[in-house]
């Protein structure tokens, strides 16, 4: 680690902790008015506002203290996006405890795995998720309370959880009034779980400082401000929403919860995205892309030019961030971040205004990239040896992040000295390259990259070409083991028609894009593409249903 020079001490209030608390305290001071929209259990819709909001979280937070919810201890949520979630977000780590998020699409094995590992004691569950907690419980002995949350009377509700106690009963006895603890900022605010694709779930906990500061970097990165109106579609229990619900109370912005929600039930995300004139929201293309085609069904276009749509996961097609552009205005944002990095790390909002000299195709193009790193984060690349490539647009290395709000360890995990971290930062995984103007570009994954004939192939790349398609719904490039070539292309896609799509069509497509060489062998049409809890394509689960393609192949 570098060393730290002490200089000469300042006279700021440098013992001012930047913690959560001080967030919302100031959101509903200044902009008390401000509405807070959110989905109903029933489908409806209803609002109240920041004033009405911090009188429930201050109620939250004595609730909290009274079923003996303290400093350190940690408490888990599974909910949607909704009222009583943001609620939460602000009223557990306000009484110092860390909040423990959820994944509520983990195995039941893995959810108990990371209550237990965490030590949750405390889990606050809506009533929609009740079966999920019961088939969880036998796997976490050690949650001595589940506090139901539900708009029904209790006395209509039978749990079937042990010490169970009703969260709105609580709330109806408990004082509005809170005297909140000055919390350390290097305190855990909250505790988050990767999805565990390569072993078990990796606890990553987040300060205070680090999300006070995470919180600072995407408000400008984003050009958030209170004219804004923010919608969270990205869930709160998959790292932090990417971290929105706090940019947005920064920003003291309207805020939209639109609950709960399926991936083909799209329309009532855009009909709220209308009807409350939207300008921020986050997702994946998973989502986004079923929300355009969705769009493109109404009668008359919506205006949303203001809007900047948050778009990572998997990088967006270019076909949906044009289609989104030039039917609504809207403007998808790339961006890029992990559960380790809490997970804001690069941005693409608009174009240098040094780039003044791009044709509109290759605007278009640079859109694709990650974008630039944010203040205070460092990025370098890395080959094998673990020497450091340049930022030259060429060289494509292991993409290396460090900052404060980026990770430096896992939760009670015996590491592998240089498996994940170097001297303060983490390894991505991901094959990357840095541009001389700034801009950083993922390849693709290192476990995913196609390595042939000793080179490799792109399959992010390969695959936001293929999906430009006119009958392909989605696409994943696989590298499948060769006898000759080590591993060769594969593609697998998902017609909207259910038809196949010839390989001649696919050559054509990424004709000019890539050599010769490079092009797959290999068409498969399947009727979904197999996803991971989170969303994203599972290539390890399609290696293996695949594994056989080149079996016999000696050419």
């Amino acid at each position: 680690m570098t060393d730290i020079v002490k200089g000469l001490p300042s006279t700021h209030g440098d013992s001012t902790q930047l913690n959560t608390t001080t967030l919302i305290r100031h959101a509903a001071r200044t902009y008390p008015e401000q509405e807070i929209v959110y989905r109903t259990p029933d489908g409806g819709w209803d609002r109240y506002t920041y004033a009405d909001a911090y009188r429930r979280i201050r109620r939250a937070a004595n609730v909290l203290g009274g079923l003996g919810v303290g400093p350190a201890d940690v408490v888990g949520i599974l909910d949607w996006n909704s009222k009583r979630h943001f609620e939460l977000y602000w009223a557990i780590p306000g009484t110092a405890a860390a909040m423990l998020q959820m994944n509520l699409r983990l195995s039941p094995a893995d959810l108990g795995y990371v209550a237990t590992h965490s030590g949750a004691s405390v889990v606050l569950v809506d009533e929609s998720l009740l079966p999920v907690a019961r088939e969880l419980a036998p796997h976490a002995p050690g949650i001595t309370t589940w506090v139901v949350m539900t708009d029904r009377p209790s006395s209509e509700v039978d749990p079937g959880l042990p010490n169970a106690v009703f969260f709105e009963d609580l709330m109806a006895e408990a004082s509005d009034e809170i005297d909140w603890p000055v919390i350390d900022e290097t305190s855990t605010y909250s505790a988050c779980y990767t999805t565990g694709t390569t072993g078990r779930p990796k606890g990553v906990y987040y300060s205070h400082r680090g999300i006070y500061l995470h919180t600072m970097a995407q408000v400008a990165a984003m050009g958030m401000n209170a004219a804004d109106s923010v919608m969270l579609i990205t869930p709160m229990f998959h790292g932090q929403s990417w971290g929105l619900p706090q940019s947005a109370v920064y920003a003291q912005a309207k805020v939209v919860l639109p609950g709960r929600y399926t991936a083909e039930d799209t329309a009532v995300l855009v009909d709220a995205m209308i009807a409350e004139q939207v300008t921020a929201a986050n997702g994946a293309p998973a989502i986004f892309g079923p929300m355009l085609d969705y769009i493109k069904t109404l009668d008359a276009m919506p205006d949303l030019s203001r809007a900047r749509l948050l778009c990572g996961a998997t990088e967006p097609p270019l076909t949906m961030m044009r289609g989104f552009f030039e039917l609504t205005g809207a403007d998808i944002i790339h961006a890029y971040g992990a559960t380790e990095t809490t997970p804001f790390v690069a941005v693409n909002r608009g174009i240098k205004p040094t780039l003044t000299d791009l044709t509109d195709d290759e605007r278009w193009d640079l859109k694709r990239c990650q974008g630039l790193p944010c203040v205070g984060v460092d990025l370098k690349v890395i080959g094998p040896s673990g020497e450091e490539l340049p930022h030259d647009g060429v060289a494509e290395g292991e993409l290396l992040i460090r900052g404060p709000w980026i990770t430096e360890r896992y939760h009670d995990l015996d590491e592998v000295p240089g498996e994940r971290f170097i001297d303060g930062f983490w390894r991505s995984g991901d094959v990357a390259t840095i541009h001389p103007n700034g801009y950083v570009k993922v390849v693709d994954r290192l476990k995913d990259v196609v390595k042939s004939g000793g080179e490799w192939i792109s399959s992010i790349d390969m695959e936001n070409a293929i999906v430009a398609h006119p009958r392909v719904r989605e696409a994943a490039v696989i590298g499948v083991a060769h006898p000759k070539w080590q591993e060769r292309p594969v593609v697998l896609l998902a017609t909207i028609d259910g038809e196949d799509v010839p390989l001649a069509e696919i050559h054509e497509l990424l004709a000019g894009r890539f050599a010769k060489w490079q092009l797959p062998d290999v068409v498969i049409r399947v009727d979904a593409l197999p996803r991971t809890s989170v969303g994203k394509l599972d290539k390890k689960v399609m290696r293996v249903d695949h594994a056989d393609v080149y079996t016999g192949v000696t050419e």
